[in-house]
């Protein structure tokens, strides 16, 4: 990065720093002006530029950084050298960081003045005025007044040179004169904005105005941008769309830069594409962050921020006084101050506070660090599956750091581009992690990072991994500083051994703190107890005492017997009181013994069985399902809630969900009261959980649960319906095959618990299990599906009887891996795609195969079992180069890199035949018009011709001395043309083979060849810039057309067959007298290749598509350019007419099919395609455009109305592809989604067929009804 500086004598030199040594630096946000006024990088390199205009930014910018205590400034115009084009991406790349790192940034207001407004001699004004403009004043000079509170507060007591410039003295208040400016329109000003922390507004003669917090509320009304975040809330907390909104009629000198400078805005990072069109540039940019977008949601297993803040209330609230005492320790201030202090480890026994003194310490280092210091804070809870792994740790950690630092997630996305969300879940997560992990640590562009993660002995899976991993990255970087917490534990305490640069905090070292802090907590509480009871002062007094004499400086211990107090009657506290015995163990033994005791003792010590084995909390209406005992109150959810709070203490109700108050409460229940609420075993416990789940499950799921309808309903979408029909089933829908394999103590016992289990399950799998499948969709848990089937795969083995189950438990295993990512994003494709791309004799498609959709068939059919033909379908052995449709729509034909050709049943997808006898690659096929033939063009120099119905070679063609690079048959049949890169063009007698003429002449290869329409002539284009029409009944050569200065790149005879049309990459078309070889006319205009031509039917027009993005209308028999059709923003690459003459439509790069009036230029409508297309034509009707992936619908209302149709409400008609070709579609609605190996190289549609050629050489058809 380069950096200006002033010398002492007021002298400007520029700088280089490497990452991570630069120094503190100012920032300039500015607008532009002419090229010739602004200060470049040469005029700095050089000494010049100090006449221009733009000098007096930079005069401005310096002095005011000096004044700041900045010794170093950057300002675009003059830091980069904007003719190296590498140098130049980068810095576009860069500018966000380069504006979120600045101290400050100086936004230079040059339309804005600070300077009163002159009074013109003469002029009188009413008094009314004068009040007004007095007033105006006052406002100015109290909003100059504020500013200046608001530097002092910053510590800012520079005073300032610029005599008189401070104050603002225009007769216009600030938030006017500021929304006339031109720098709130330019489309840089958003991350210039948004980006840096302290934004401050001058004026033209260096007056400032305010900054973005003083001017925040006159800022969000003049660009639309929500305070919060000009106030720092991290952008990744505003959607895609939102963000983008914010650029909506902005402005930018380049127009691609429109789109670049959203790029820091969207966290993405992309190189500018030379000759790349504003809306393609705009959609690359869109694209990835919607990429980046989806892999933060993907990383996201859990918010840590909800974490805290469910937590803190749990515990009714962080207390200040109750942390305070750290910040002030010894111990935690060197961990704060030592660069070679770097891993805090806070340890104490259970109830001692840890988790809340980590709250607190995580709030003063938020309060504290600035902006650009990032924070990041993990939870972990025994009791939730979700967040007690060390996979979900680190993910958890990422997920906050990418959120405050967009650009780390390039560590992520290049695993994740390939294996998607399994990434995080799959058995090998912990690897992938901790590599992206590491990766993350090293980035040289990380700033200061505090990582904060609570109770690591609440870590059960992996926890040894974890401490390792944390002990090894705590040394690797002085710019990470870590804070653990954990019980004293002599494990955890061996892996961290290992840590260089560690520091211990015990808690029951510091206990003198940790009393007075629990002194404070007691205080506030009963404080608190007494109000809310109306406690006399002696009762307080006494309450005070007791707890103070009993607490042992534990934090839960206090909490859990207020809790107990709230319940009790004021007239019996004092004989409660002394019946609470100090220590945590022997208040759990009294609250034990008071349920053992009670009424509803049975009812009591099942729920807490229950909610001790469970994998997660659960709400209340699965407590209910899950739970023998409540059965009679499925309808009674207020009953149930009462039974939970009779359970003692142990658990507590938060947002309507169950959780065990404390860590060491549940350990208390399965450890020391295990014999009390587990009367038959844990085991059991899992047994009873298993069997309910399975009749919750039964009873609720079924196809379509959520009434989405739509076969290609992306799970992106999906709203929780209500009443949720998974409400009470969610848990068991996740969980049911790990409390099974849990329960399973005694596999090899021939017991009638083990057959009826067996049983039970082989029934689910044959009934539901489609509707299981569905349901883990919507429940987001697909991956842990997956891992709990795996489980139940490995444990059947185990089983007695178990043939039947094993081999249905294997079938379901190998369907739902293979098909994850389809019902994964859309759930009901569990019904579509994964049914109908599973082998024939699979166990699952076979039972369910009354589900399968009537209207989809795909040919030809899938391989009967789950082998290493699931991967390899017959096919082809290597890349489909071509596929054609025969003109009858009858067959299919496909031309492949293995030197074969294969001809496709259309309605059955059945192979009719395989052409052999090529020796090399195919590079086009073509059918006959009466679609009798079929002939292959070859890299091996021959052309063949096939019986396309018996499969008969009938003809080899040799004597191209090349490839052949293109064939095509007269309109009548008669004959078949074949181009080379022998530079010859040949035509054949297609019934017998005969060579009937060598057409020689061209001196370098022959790029195509075109029959006249009524098959007379034949014209050949070349790459030597000519071409020639020959007679097609002698070979003669008829005319070499000459004039062309580049190659040809279309050739196009007129539908009379009068004229012939020649398009080049000279940037001309010429129009030629087909019959004597006559130019006769240049069209001249194009500034770029032209790359398409077409003659209207009735041959009067010819229209022109070129890389310049126009498309022209000529003239064809004067050649006068009659409409130049201007309104794509990319290279045009097809033209067509419709069939009556009456329209032109035209295809673009830019993703828009246009539809032009013919005869007055006049643009009809534009279709949003939402991809690049390279042919389209009409129908017959005109209401039809066929392309490559479908065919687009046409309405009167749209031509005559002149409506534009984004891609969103595009009309399609029959069968079709999906812009990105991973959909089979139907009316433009996605209705079968294609497994990555079946996805399309090369594509052909027909009206209710789809046919794909695939890279691996598979060609397969889907039948659209």
């Amino acid at each position: 990065m380069r950096l200006l500086q002033y010398s002492g004598s007021g002298e400007l030199s520029i700088h280089s720093f490497d990452d991570g040594e630069i120094p503190p630096y100012a920032i300039l946000s500015h607008t532009w002006g002419p090229d010739r006024d602004e200060v470049t990088f040469a005029d700095v390199q050089t000494g010049g530029g100090k006449t221009k205009l733009g000098y007096k930014k930079i005069g401005f910018c310096g002095r005011q950084a000096q004044r700041d205590g900045l010794q170093y400034f950057w300002i675009d115009t003059c830091c980069i050298d904007k003719a190296n084009k590498a140098e130049l991406a980068l810095s576009i790349r860069s500018m966000f960081c380069w504006y979120r790192n600045a101290a400050r940034c100086y936004v230079y207001l040059s339309d804005v003045s600070s300077q009163p407004q002159p009074v013109v001699s003469g002029r009188h004004y009413p008094q009314w005025f004068l009040w007004i403009w007095l007033l105006s004043i006052l406002y100015s000079v109290s909003r100059w007044y504020s500013s200046t509170m608001q530097r002092c507060f910053y510590s800012r007591h520079v005073p300032c040179t610029l005599a008189g410039s401070d104050v603002v003295r225009s007769g216009q208040t600030p938030e006017i004169t500021l929304q006339k400016s031109r720098w709130f329109t330019r489309g840089w000003t958003l991350q210039e904005l948004l980006a840096p922390s302290v934004v401050e507004f001058f004026s033209e003669e260096g007056a400032e105005l305010g900054s973005k917090l003083s001017l925040a509320k006159e800022v969000r009304e003049i660009t639309g941008i929500p305070c919060s975040a000009l106030q720092g809330k991290p952008l990744s907390g505003f959607s895609v769309n939102e963000r983008i909104s914010w650029n909506e009629h902005r402005t930018t000198k380049i127009p691609t830069d429109r789109a670049y400078s959203l790029m820091g805005i969207l966290g993405v990072s992309l190189s500018p594409f030379d000759g790349e069109s504003p809306a393609e540039a705009m959609r690359r940019v869109i694209d990835e962050a919607e990429k980046q977008d989806k892999c933060l949601r993907d990383i996201r297993q859990t918010d840590p921020r909800d974490d805290k803040k469910r937590i803190e209330d749990t515990k009714g609230g962080l207390l200040a006084d109750s942390y305070r005492w750290v910040l002030a320790n010894p111990t935690f201030q060197q961990w704060q101050q030592r660069s070679d202090s770097r891993l805090l480890w806070v340890k104490g026994d259970p109830g001692k506070g840890k988790t809340m003194l980590l709250c607190g310490i995580i709030d003063e280092l938020h309060n504290s660090m600035p902006r650009s210091t990032l924070l990041s804070y993990f939870f972990c809870q025994a009791t939730d599956s979700r967040i007690n792994s060390a996979a979900a740790v680190l993910r958890g950690l990422l997920y906050m750091l990418i959120h405050q630092q967009p650009s780390l997630i390039s560590h992520v996305r290049g695993k994740y581009d390939h294996t998607g969300k399994s990434l995080f879940e799959d058995a090998n997560a912990w690897v992938a992690l901790t590599e992206i992990f590491a990766a993350v640590l090293q980035d040289k562009g990380l700033s200061t990072t505090y990582l904060v993660l609570d109770a690591l002995d609440e870590c059960m899976t992996d926890r040894p991994k974890l401490l390792r991993f944390i002990a090894g990255q705590s040394s690797a970087s002085s710019r990470v500083k870590w804070i653990v917490s954990s019980r004293n534990w002599t494990a955890i305490e061996e892996e961290l051994a290992r840590a260089e640069h560690k520091t211990r905090l015990s808690l029951e070292l510091n206990a003198e703190s940790v009393a007075a802090a629990v002194d404070f907590f007691i205080q506030q509480n009963v404080c608190q107890l007494a109000q809310e009871k109306r406690y006399t002062p002696e009762v307080q007094n006494a309450v005070l005492k007791h707890l103070t004499s009993n607490a042992n400086e534990t934090f839960l211990w206090v909490a859990l017997v207020c809790q107990d107090l709230k319940a009790t009657p004021k007239w019996n506290v004092l004989k409660k009181l002394v019946q609470f015995p100090p220590g945590l163990n022997d208040l759990y033994k009294q609250m034990l013994q008071q349920i053992t005791s009670s009424d509803s003792a049975n009812m009591c010590l099942q729920v807490l069985a229950v909610i001790a084995v469970l994998y997660r909390p659960v709400t209340v209406a699965e407590i209910v399902v899950l739970t023998e005992q409540l059965a009679d109150f499925v309808n009674d959810l207020d009953s149930v809630r009462e039974i939970i709070g009779l359970c003692g203490s142990f658990l507590t109700l938060r947002n309507n969900t169950a959780y065990f108050v404390h860590q060491s409460a549940k350990d208390f229940v399965v450890t020391e009261a295990l014999n009390e609420v587990f009367l038959d075993g844990i085991e059991r416990v899992h047994q009873d959980i298993f069997a309910k789940s399975l009749t919750v499950l039964h009873k609720t799921l079924h196809r379509d649960v959520y009434n989405l309808q739509a076969p290609g309903y992306p799970i992106g979408d999906v709203r929780l319906a209500l009443p949720d029909p998974l409400a009470v089933s969610r848990y068991a829908c996740v969980y049911w095959i790990d409390h099974f394999c849990d329960s399973k103590y005694n596999l090899l016992a021939d017991s009638a618990t083990n057959q009826e289990d067996t049983r039970t399950i082989d029934a689910f799998f044959r009934q539901k299990y489609l509707y299981w499948l569905e349901a883990l969709s919507l429940c987001s848990s697909m991956a842990r599906g997956i891992v709990s089937i795996t489980r139940l795969w490995h444990l059947v083995q185990g089983l007695r009887d178990k043939d039947a189950l094993t081999d249905i438990v294997y079938d379901a295993r190998r369907f739902i891996m293979y098909h994850k990512e389809a019902v994964e994003k859309y759930p009901l494709q569990v019904y579509a795609s994964a049914l109908l791309f599973s082998p024939a004799d699979s166990i699952t498609r076979r039972l369910f195969q009354h589900e399968e959709p009537k209207e989809v068939t795909v040919k030809p059919a899938i391989s009967n079992g789950w082998s290493a033909c699931l991967q390899t379908l017959e096919g082809h052995s290597r890349s489909v180069t071509s596929v054609a449709f025969s003109h009858d729509s009858t067959w299919l034909a496909s031309a492949s890199g293995d030197s074969t050709v294969k001809i496709w049943d259309a309605s059955s997808g059945t192979c009719l035949h395989t052409f052999e006898g090529h020796s090399s690659w195919i590079t086009s096929v073509a059918f006959s018009h009466d679609s009798t033939w079929l002939a292959s063009a070859s890299d091996d120099s021959t052309v063949k011709i096939w019986d396309a119905s018996s499969g008969t070679c009938l003809h080899t063609l040799e004597g191209h001395s090349s490839g052949v690079t293109s064939v095509a048959f007269s309109h009548d049949s008669t004959w078949l043309a074949s181009a080379s890169d022998d530079s010859t063009v040949k035509i054949w007698d297609a019934s017998s083979g005969t060579c009937l003429h060598t057409l020689e002449g061209h001196s370098s290869w022959v790029t195509s060849v075109a029959f006249s329409h009524d098959s007379t002539w034949l014209a050949s284009a070349s790459y030597d810039s000519t071409v020639k029409i020959w007679d097609a009944s002698s070979g003669t050569c008829l005319h070499t057309l000459e004039g062309h200065s580049s190659w040809i790149t279309s050739v196009a005879f007129s539908h009379d067959s009068t004229w012939l049309a020649s398009a080049s990459g000279d940037s001309t078309v010429k129009i030629w007298d087909a019959s004597s070889g006559t130019c006769l006319h240049t069209l001249e205009g194009h500034s770029s290749r032209v790359t398409s031509v077409a003659f209207s039917y009735d041959s009067t027009w010819l229209a022109s598509a070129s890389g310049d993005s126009t498309v022209k209308i000529w003239d064809a028999s004067s050649g006068t350019c009659l409409h130049t059709l201007e309104g794509h923003s990319s290279r045009v690459t097809s033209v067509a007419f419709s069939h009556d003459s009456t329209w032109l439509a035209s295809a673009s790069y830019d993703s828009t099919v246009k539809i032009w009036d013919a005869s007055s230029g006049a643009c009809l409508s534009t279709i949003n395609v939402g991809t690049s297309l390279q042919y389209l034509s009409f129908d017959s009707t005109s209401t039809l455009i066929h392309t490559e992936i479908g065919t687009i619908t046409i309405s009167a209302s749209q031509i005559t109305d002149r409506v534009d149709v984004t891609a969103s409400e595009l009309q399609c008609q029959g069968a079709g592809l999906s812009l990105d070709r991973i959909w089979v579609m139907r009316a433009g609605s996605n209705i079968l989604w294609i497994p990555s190996e079946y996805r399309p190289a090369c594509s052909a549609v027909s009206e209710t067929y789809v046919g794909m050629g695939v890279g691996s050489g598979r060609v397969w058809l889907c039948q659209v009804t």
